[in-house]
């Protein structure tokens, strides 16, 4: 019983992980493409890719439904921000008007639901862990002079930000957890989930067009072509770390 137990407990952490790990790969992967194809260069994509990538995730992850709301609160003020300005889209405005919406309504959803400060904790680790994934490969990338892959990047950073996530998760975000009332927590993940939102359709809807104008649908099979590499690399990373930290007794399964 304890065997086939045991069985059942990796193949579950197995599934799980590799699930996280292919959409946050698959969500770097772009990312990292549409920064680089904007003229960043260096350790700044991959740093910026990592952290948005780990901070949205870890939002899903840890509150789904306080997540659910900044996105369809981020998705609607955008869209009506797109209508008000026209073509005169600007990031900060945008990303603003986004999460400040987003905020409002993780406002209304705390009124309504009782919940504690571990979303936040949980999302503020993420974007820890992103910063400093993303930070620890743009080291070994300048050291070695490599310049790995959308695949090999994914995986690394799906790897890295799992394992001080899930490591970090029995003193960092247990104890920031107190630091935040249910009544910040909420609104704070909707709001960076929305502001998240409408950073990427500034990227996708404003700059794009603007900055590349013919060459819109190159750039756009660049970003699309860069979601699969990312997509795969992030489920056999997710995949090999979530195993491996089950297995030195760091449980999925632990009460949140």
């Amino acid at each position: 019983m304890p065997a086939k137990e045991n069985t059942t407990t990796v193949i579950t952490t197995l599934f799980i992980w590799a699930l996280a790990g292919a959409l946050f790969g698959a969500l770097f992967g772009g990312l990292y493409q549409i920064l680089g194809i904007l003229g960043l260069s260096g350790w700044h994509p991959l740093v910026i890719a990592a952290a948005a990538a780990a901070t949205t995730t870890s939002a899903f992850y840890s509150a789904m439904p306080v997540a659910l709301v900044g996105a369809m609160a981020g998705v609607l003020a955008s869209i009506a921000y797109l209508i008000v300005t026209g073509q005169n889209v600007e990031l900060i405005l945008i990303a603003g008007t986004a999460g400040g919406v987003g905020m409002v309504a993780g406002l209304f959803y705390a009124w309504m639901v009782t919940g504690g400060g571990r979303p936040l904790a949980e999302t503020l680790t993420g974007l820890i862990a992103g910063l400093t994934a993303g930070g620890i490969l743009a080291v070994l990338s300048a050291l070695t002079e490599a310049a790995p892959s959308i695949f090999v990047l994914s995986a690394g950073v799906v790897a890295l930000v799992g394992t001080f996530f899930q490591m970090s998760e029995r003193w960092l975000v247990a104890r920031s957890a107190r630091w935040f009332p249910g009544a910040l927590s909420d609104p704070v993940v909707a709001g960076l989930v929305a502001a998240v939102i409408g950073a990427g359709i500034w990227i996708i809807g404003g700059t794009t067009s603007a900055a590349f104008g013919s060459q819109a649908q190159d750039a756009a099979d660049q970003v699309l072509g860069a979601v699969p590499p990312g997509l795969l690399g992030g489920l056999l990373g997710g995949a090999v770390t979530g195993v491996v930290l089950e297995l030195m007794g760091f449980r999925l399964q632990e009460p949140r």
